[in-house]
């Protein structure tokens, strides 16, 4: 009841934005027929204003068409790493981590951290966010791929230029349900202290849990609950939505987007540059999107590098570019 439940809300929303479209539409060719008979100028300009606003409504009913893959609906877990560079590219993952953050609270998506590993002078080494939300996922597979940052170093005395990288993945959150096979021989299952803030605060029992699926090597690890078993359980579903993931992956390798982008996903050769020094750029090297409003985007403002991504799947026939 509860995936039949889930299916119900989406499609309803869907026929629902789709009618307030042509309610609106049709709204506003009334009022612009009233204000050419009335010579209204106040009119008129709210009409103008609505067909903006309408504008980029249909932009998004339309890209919304392109996520009809059998996941995008679902939650997103979302897998941050830093690259080559010690202390700079975990700074680099903090940030991203934060920019997520953001994208996903101006959405309406709720997140959590599911797992993080510290850097050990500032940042982030690793981290794993679940984003919960209607089409979190067929959004932010957009994001999968080598981000790369250019700026004057905060950390470095000198003040001189660095390039950072930093990897992100993001995978579908599966139902429970999912037809998945995981043998317990197959698992090997370690707990350690969930990391904290010391003090009252610090965890004192081994309460989080790291799972490793030894047939395939895939590595998951939650820390995010006080009992280890609820850490288990949570990792455990992570691990079987990784699996399926995989599973698709090796059913439709030629046709499969996520795939080629995986592949590519190697240092040097990023899907987007983030420039912060000698001149202020964010660029997708995929759809050439981009934009000098460096400070916007890292507060969350995704949403043009995102659709552009889609929309290059919609004129390439439901390739994207690379």
């Amino acid at each position: 009841m509860q995936k039949l439940n889930k299916e119900k809300t989406l499609l309803e929303r869907s026929v629902s934005e789709y009618d307030s479209f042509g309610n609106r539409l049709s709204d506003a060719q009334v009022l612009l027929e009233m204000a050419v008979e009335a010579q209204d100028e106040s009119s008129f300009t709210e009409v103008k204003a609505e067909v903006v606003a309408l504008e980029k409504y249909g932009q998004e009913l339309e890209l919304k068409r392109v996520l009809n893959g059998e996941l995008d609906g679902n939650s997103a877990y979302l897998s941050i790493n830093s690259g080559a560079g010690g202390t700079e590219s975990c700074d680099w993952a903090e940030m991203l981590l934060r920019m997520y953050t953001r994208y996903a609270d101006q959405h309406g998506y709720k997140v959590q951290v599911v797992d993080i590993t510290e850097g050990e002078g500032a940042g982030i080494k690793s981290c794993t966010l679940l984003i919960e939300g209607p089409y979190a996922y067929g959004y932010l597979k957009a994001e999968s791929g080598v981000h790369r940052l250019v700026r004057i170093s905060p950390f470095d005395s000198n003040a001189r230029r660095h390039t950072s990288f930093a990897s992100v993945f993001a995978w579908a959150e599966v139902d429970d349900d999912i037809n998945i096979e995981i043998r317990p021989e197959d698992l090997k299952v370690e707990t350690f202290r969930s990391s904290g803030a010391g003090g009252q605060h610090v965890n004192k029992t081994d309460s989080a849990v790291r799972m490793y699926h030894i047939p395939s090597g895939v590595v998951v690890s939650c820390q995010i609950e006080r009992s280890q078993i609820q850490n288990r359980e949570k990792a455990l579903k992570m691990l079987k939505a990784r699996l399926y993931e995989i599973e698709v992956e090796k059913r439709n390798a030629e046709k499969d987007a996520m795939n080629s982008s995986k592949k590519a996903n190697e240092w040097g050769s990023q899907i987007r540059s983030y420039v912060m020094h000698p001149y202020q750029m964010v660029k997708d090297h995929r759809t050439d999107f981009e934009t000098n409003q460096v400070g916007d985007v890292m507060d969350g403002d995704l949403d043009g590098f995102i659709m552009s991504y889609l929309k290059s799947k919609i004129d390439n026939g439901g390739e994207a570019k690379t």
